[in-house]
């Protein structure tokens, strides 16, 4: 791994862990082992350290979902975006502390704000695009709910239960929104 790369993970980790407001520079370069003069040479600035790594994990979920495969059926292909959703959640616990953490943070919503809306146009037009190609009717409704109700059970899997059934509430979250 390059040094821009482990200071983005390294940083990833501390401002999900600590929060973006809470962590100085110095942090990420004790725990990457790097200078200050290196993580500027990367990045400007705090914030656009953060900036890399929202900008790294939209790549991340555009490139999840551009891997489904188009031969399948658009309830297939509904059924592969939210397996990947509830995967992603799973695996990278990290990621959507960061991603709530700053959706709710005044400060770090401000200089996100183009990021965040580019990110949602993104999800929204993608899901959207789904749902049309099983039914037009409501598409666009349904793909706003779905997008809120994974924010909503990302939420309580990472915040609010020690136990969150987090595979029982993906088969029933398949069982709303797929089509059999």
């Amino acid at each position: 791994m390059n040094k821009k790369d482990l200071i983005i993970e390294v940083a990833t980790k501390l401002f999900s862990e600590r929060g973006f407001d809470k962590t100085p520079i110095s942090a990420v370069c004790e725990m990457a082992n790097v200078s200050k003069g290196l993580v500027f040479h990367h990045f400007k600035n705090k914030n656009e350290l953060l900036r890399e790594i929202f900008k790294k994990t939209t790549n991340f979920v555009v490139e999840k979902n551009q891997s489904i495969p188009e031969n399948l059926s658009p309830n297939e292909r509904l059924r592969e975006l939210i397996d990947g959703a509830f995967e992603l959640m799973k695996e990278n616990k990290l990621f959507f502390r960061l991603y709530l953490n700053v959706m709710f943070q005044p400060t770090t919503r401000a200089f996100l704000d183009d990021l965040i809306k580019e990110r949602a146009a993104i999800l929204l037009t993608n899901t959207e695009a789904l749902f049309s190609a099983i039914s037009k009717e409501n598409s666009e409704l349904k793909a706003y709910m779905l997008i809120s109700d994974l924010d909503g059970i990302g939420m309580n899997y990472i915040y609010s239960y020690e136990d969150y059934p987090l595979d029982l509430v993906k088969e029933q979250f398949i069982k709303r929104y797929v089509s059999t």
